[in-house]
């Protein structure tokens, strides 16, 4: 009786649903496709697509500037093949490549505008929501007993940033070296709107 009680506990928790699609679901899509990611990597999809762009930006030069440098040091060559990926389980925010831009979809500007829009588009939504978001998803993970290079220390790390308050973090070394992100975070409206048109289909 008590191990039927528990399996369909455990039922509840890996059906649990964020905005038609499963926690589960979307931990082991993003593993398919990126199988050196780490826990990091699962939480940053995460919280970019809860919280979106990690600052608000006031210095647009400053902003530009590291665009125009990251496109100058990389090609199409060194890029993901894809032109943009939803992030997270919401689907609120999409990472757009700067293959976009190295391919001639969109230009420079386009990609800083939409950039640049997301950020300061919308309210911020509160660290401890997000906090309490994020738990939610991590007990289904844990459920999910997955072999990840330093889940726990990854864990305790994550946890130890939002006791302080806050909410980033960077892509972990291994999905650095094995995928070379480069990317902006564009709110899902502002991409389908001003980006969307011009990439291929």
């Amino acid at each position: 009786m008590i191990k039927r009680l528990l399996g369909i506990i455990m039922m509840g928790v890996f059906s649990l649903t964020i905005h038609g699609q499963t926690i589960e679901g979307f931990v082991n899509g993003l593993l398919e496709h990126y199988p050196q990611a780490r826990l990091l990597d699962i939480y940053k999809s995460c919280f970019q697509d809860y919280m979106g762009a990690e600052h608000l930006v006031s210095d647009t030069a400053t902003v530009r500037g590291y665009l125009e440098q990251e496109l100058a040091t990389t090609s199409a060559d060194d890029l993901l093949p894809w032109y943009w990926e939803p992030c997270g389980i919401y689907g609120n925010y999409v990472r757009v490549n700067l293959r976009a831009v190295h391919e001639g979809c969109i230009t420079a500007d386009d990609l800083l505008n939409a950039f640049i829009a997301s950020a300061n588009g919308s309210d911020r939504p509160k660290v401890e929501d997000w906090a309490s978001q994020w738990r939610t998803i991590i007990k289904v993970i844990d459920l999910m007993s997955l072999d990840l290079l330093d889940y726990q220390q990854d864990k305790q790390f994550i946890e130890d940033v939002l006791a302080q308050g806050k909410y980033a973090i960077s892509h972990s070394p291994d999905y650095r070296d094995a995928y070379a992100p480069h990317y902006r975070i564009v709110s899902r409206d502002i991409f389908e709107r001003e980006i969307a048109p011009h990439l291929p289909k």
